[in-house]
């Protein structure tokens, strides 16, 4: 491991920058994290939070410890199997969540799950953090305050139309008098790149959340103010909900690919889709079959169809659900499934996808100067529009993903987590870490970090080739590409039968950003589809 040399890679070049800071100030990696993901808040705010949720991969070898922190925003107490059953107008396209009349699980006060990232970052940093917590929160407190520029990548989703009947980013921005405040101009269109948000209520929040931690928020004054809200507009969620969450640390996910040892995130995380495909895809000399050839395509695509199937019908959270781990991460069901593909047999997932999922999620990898590591993905998932006047920051929208119809594996119920593909891992080559890697994207989260995975080990990339390198997915019987895929792959694999849905994009397929620790070398990668960088410090 380098020691002395450390870095920070996240999708945002401020919340970047604010994590550097703290490295170079002596924090460690948890410093440096929880500094960035405070700041994506601010400078993000309809990809995340600290009303979102996540999970985060952490290793500290000096301390012998290695943990998965999750936390996944529960449903609120009061939630019930059958309270949205007669509501039902259709599933969206995508899979990804329901639609339902009146959008009232997509969009507003009832679509809120309990607040969870707050409590992790605060219990990661209180457990592992060497700087003084009101030193973590201070670039958050200063961005919101001075004002920061709307970016590229920001405005690309604050113009997303309301893909797949979904609420549209407008209809998110503008849902309260503070979003239509903070974010929109006089004519109410929302703000484009260049425009300036200065959000002084959330400063004031910070500031609270700086001096008191996470109880003001919890169990004080910020969660009076909150249940009164949810109280007065007809939410789920009450004070009970609030001072009751707690994150979970869990033991990593553990699988290994080609002699490196993979560690990732227990369900209801999507960890156990990353170690399935790459299970299957052992069987296979993919560096022989040619990066992004057609075969290539074929074969990854068709691995990616068999983990989405066995997710749909398998994974939900394991607290209500009884999640077959050990047969889906075992080497002999991956030897089965892959004998499959060898012999053509097409995968079959029963939805449809159009490739374009929500993406309202973020990611932040850090590696400090003593060989510390943190990958945390963290997310807002479909923003609620949600903001309670005077405190800024606006809330998840996690109840649109649960089923609205009763008996089944992604059932609502009280105290249940939903489903997510987030995938933050830390793969290790000769007992030391290797690759320090995840993404946002959604649906096509364990899609992007397992191509960028194959893309350093199988094909000798750099981090940052590997994270730029053009992408694909199959999480439905088609098979989506980005337009940097060549014409004349996607016109072999429609020669054989396969529906291909090319985006005008040249991203997409969630937005992977890693560091390789290769020696005493460290390189780091930012997806080139968001406006992230990578910092040596």
């Amino acid at each position: 491991m380098p020691k002395g040399k450390a870095m920070i890679v996240a999708a945002q070049a401020e919340a970047a920058e604010a994590g550097a800071d703290v490295l170079r100030a002596g924090g460690n990696a948890i410093d440096a994290a929880i500094a960035c993901a405070l700041v994506q808040g601010v400078v993000d705010p309809l990809m995340t939070g600290i009303a979102g949720f996540g999970s985060a991969g952490i290793y500290f070898p000096g301390q012998g410890f290695h943990q998965y922190l999750d936390f996944h925003a529960p449903a609120p107490a009061a939630a019930r199997p059958d309270m949205w059953a007669d509501l039902i107008e259709g599933e969206a396209r995508d899979g990804y969540g329901f639609i339902l009349r009146g959008k009232v699980n997509d969009l507003g006060y009832q679509s809120v799950c309990v607040p969870a990232s707050l409590k992790a970052y605060y219990e990661a940093h209180s457990r592992f953090g060497v700087l003084p917590w009101r030193d973590i929160v201070a670039p958050a407190i200063a961005w919101a305050e001075r004002g920061w520029m709307v970016r590229p990548h920001v405005e690309f989703f604050w113009s997303d139309p309301g893909l797949m009947d979904r609420a549209s980013g407008i209809d998110r921005l503008s849902f309260t008098a503070s979003g239509r405040k903070l974010y929109c101009r006089e004519d109410g269109t929302y703000k484009r790149v260049g425009d300036v948000v200065h959000n002084p209520d959330y400063a004031e929040t910070l500031r609270m959340i700086a001096e008191g931690g996470s109880d003001v928020f919890y169990r004080g004054e910020l969660a009076q103010r909150i249940a009164a809200d949810m109280r007065a507009h007809g939410g789920l969620i009450t004070a009970e909900d609030l001072a009751n969450y707690q994150p979970q640390w869990r033991e990593p996910l553990r699988g290994n690919y080609r002699g490196y040892e993979v560690t990732t995130n227990n369900p209801p995380g999507g960890g156990i889709m990353l170690i399935e495909m790459l299970n299957i895809l052992e069987h296979f000399d993919l560096s022989g079959i040619g990066h992004n050839t057609a075969e290539y395509l074929r074969v990854v695509c068709e691995a990616m169809k068999r983990s989405t199937a066995d997710k749909d019908r398998s994974i939900g959270d394991p607290a209500f659900l009884d999640v077959p781990v050990q047969k889906l991460t075992s080497k002999d069901y991956a030897a089965a499934l892959a004998s499959e593909i060898k012999s053509h047999v097409k995968g079959d997932v029963p939805r449809f996808n159009s490739g374009m999922p929500s993406k309202d999620t973020t990611h932040v990898s850090v590696v400090d100067r003593d060989g510390n590591c943190v990958t945390m993905t963290h997310s807002l998932g479909m923003p609620s529009g949600v903001i309670t006047d005077g405190l800024g920051f606006i809330y998840n929208g996690c109840m649109g993903v649960f089923d609205p119809r009763p008996g089944r594996a992604g059932s609502i119920a009280p105290g249940k987590a939903r489903f997510t593909s987030v995938v933050p891992s830390i793969i290790f080559r000769d007992k030391k870490p290797y690759l320090v890697i995840g993404a946002p994207g959604a649906t096509q989260i364990a899609m992007g970090v397992l191509q960028a995975i194959l893309n350093v080990i199988d094909f000798g990339m750099t981090m940052t080739e590997a994270v730029s390198a053009p992408r694909f997915s199959a999480t439905s019987n088609a098979i989506d590409v980005t337009n940097r895929i060549v014409h004349g792959v996607t016109n072999e694999l429609e020669a054989d039968g396969y529906q291909v849905i090319r985006s005008p994009y040249t991203f997409g397929f969630a937005a992977v950003h890693g560091i390789r620790i290769d020696g005493d070398k460290l390189d780091g990668g930012a997806d080139p589809g968001h406006d992230g960088i990578a910092l040596p410090v």
